[in-house]
């Protein structure tokens, strides 16, 4: 799984804007475009490159109400760790879970309507699920950064 100086780069650039095609990629590369090509290949097969997504403006789809649910789970067994995680991964609502350590075993980033709505989920989907112990509910006053890239080189 070796990458060159010139697969970071070919990386920084979808990273901007993957929607480019391989001509315009090999120009800013300097290279043919079926060695841009077969070097996107390698790093698909590679899982380096994993997916590629449109951002969608919360605004416009009427979800930019954010919420960071901290969550307790009762048991640590690794059954219930799976459970839960298969839950998570089926609402809609449950952008992002990441597992942390710390006084708290999950971190949730939930995009909903409004207040309402988020009152909602809590009430009939997070809170009724069997391995939740406690959470407690922060809110996103203002999104200052929202990355989907990384710094590689």
């Amino acid at each position: 799984m070796k990458i060159d100086h010139i697969d970071y780069k070919l990386i920084e650039l979808l990273q901007k804007n993957c929607k480019q095609t391989t001509k315009e990629l090999a120009d800013q590369l300097d290279l043919s475009t079926t060695a841009v090509y077969e070097r996107v290949k390698k790093l698909e097969k590679q899982n380096i490159i994993t997916d590629y997504v449109a951002v969608i403006n919360k605004e416009k789809i009427n979800r930019n109400f954010m919420a960071i649910a901290h969550i307790k789970i009762k048991s640590h067994s690794k059954d219930a760790i799976l459970k839960f995680e298969n839950k998570v991964n089926a609402i809609p609502e449950i952008v992002e879970c990441f597992n942390v350590s710390g006084e708290f075993d999950y971190i949730l980033k939930i995009g909903v309507q409004d207040m309402e709505a988020y009152r909602e989920f809590m009430i009939s989907k997070l809170t009724t699920m069997e391995e939740v112990q406690s959470t407690h509910s922060s809110f996103v006053i203002k999104e200052v950064k929202n990355s989907k890239t990384f710094s590689i080189l």
